[in-house]
């Protein structure tokens, strides 16, 4: 069993920065592929980023490539997306996720965390 912990959530300005972070429980953290999601208010879920459990493969959404920049620390169990250049519809709920193998993917995700709010003012 795997527990995640969003932390960084926050009001930001449109054009600004702002960086989550989610810590993983476990001792075998490399052996998971995270991701990052996002719940925009009445919408659905839908993927961010991820990255592989080496931290060597990383893949985007088309709607946050060279915007958004995903990275993880094994040492430490924690995963970070950096978001660049934020804009209104990047208002949501990020959900950090870990999935049963080492190699990243868009879907097919095991563990979940409780999600931290992002608010992006115009």
């Amino acid at each position: 069993q795997v527990q995640l912990v969003e932390s960084g959530g926050g009001l930001v300005q449109a054009g600004g920065s702002l960086r989550v972070s989610c810590a993983a429980s476990g001792r075998t953290f490399s052996a998971y592929a995270m991701g990052w999601f996002r719940q925009a208010p009445g919408k659905d879920r839908e993927f961010v980023a991820a990255i592989s459990g080496s931290g060597l493969s990383e893949t985007y959404a088309a709607s946050v490539k060279g915007r958004f920049a995903m990275s993880r620390d094994n040492a430490k169990n924690t995963v970070y997306l950096q978001m660049s250049s934020l804009k209104p519809e990047g208002t949501a709920v990020y959900y950090c996720a870990a999935k049963r193998s080492p190699i990243a993917s868009i879907d097919q995700y095991d563990y979940w965390g409780q999600g931290t709010l992002v608010t992006v003012s115009d």
